[in-house]
């Protein structure tokens, strides 16, 4: 089994509620879904202000030996359903593939589209936790970009936002992506090392690839290769009556 690490507890840096997007029929109200980066390592404090603010479920997007070295965190002393999807199995490769996980953002964007393929399941299943969650329901990886941002631009995209809305939700990470790596490197420099690589933050913070880049070319590889994004989410079983569970839901409705 992994050895649990010790690790101080801090807040969140890139947590924020999908709240005020223009999607198909009006826009996004607060309370459907938040967005986060590692909530297994949020202070008591926080995970007692989410619950009161009504969250009800958390998805783990998460590898298992990530899991293993934190595993819930203080939320796991509320009444919250947790739910680990894991989009890669390995951290160091993109989804199920032999590919490893580039180092530059300018080829995020081929990432980004290869787990929207090859995790499928799994995202679609987030959709239907979303959709059907009586309350408010957050999904975090470690930093809350990549693995984080492909489930929220699908969660988008079936909602009905444009891409400009989908690359702007993906955008304002880069803003926080100091903090994200500071809070971030005590966990993700610990799992690295153990796999027998060196974690260099500094290629991320230093990398001159515009932001809104990658997610632009997630989209433009998954219209180029199956028509429509999300495609390959309905091929995975997203139905109709999930959609429109989801815009409803979205809506207020």
């Amino acid at each position: 089994m992994t050895a649990a690490l010790d690790i101080t507890l801090s807040s969140p840096v890139n947590l924020r509620h999908l709240g005020g997007i223009a999607i198909d029929g009006g826009v996004l109200r607060p309370g459907l879904a938040i967005r986060a980066d590692d909530l297994s390592t949020c202070t008591e404090a926080d995970a007692a202000a989410l619950v009161a603010d009504g969250l009800v479920s958390v998805i783990d997007l998460r590898s298992g030996a990530e899991v293993a070295h934190t595993g819930r965190g203080p939320l796991a002393g509320y009444p919250v359903a947790y739910h680990h999807l894991p989009l890669m199995a390995d951290i160091s490769r993109v989804a199920d593939t032999d590919q490893l996980v580039p180092t530059s953002r300018s080829e995020f964007g081929e990432m980004y589209a290869g787990m929207l393929e090859n995790a499928a399941p799994q995202l679609v299943t987030a959709l239907n936790i979303i959709a059907f969650a009586p309350g408010t329901t957050a999904f975090h990886c470690a930093a809350g970009a990549d693995r984080t941002g492909v489930l929220a631009a699908s969660l988008l995209l079936a909602l009905g936002a444009d891409d400009d809305a989908v690359v702007a939700d993906y955008c304002i990470t880069g803003t926080n992506i100091d903090a994200v790596h500071t809070r971030m490197n005590p966990v993700m420099g610990a799992l690295m090392a153990q796999m027998g690589f060196d974690l260099d933050e500094e290629a991320f913070r230093q990398d001159d690839t515009p932001w809104d880049l990658p997610m632009r070319t997630t989209l433009a590889l998954l219209r180029e290769r199956h028509g429509d994004p999300l495609a390959p989410l309905r091929a995975a079983g997203l139905g109709d009556d999930t959609v429109a569970r989801l815009r409803r839901r979205a809506l207020g409705a």
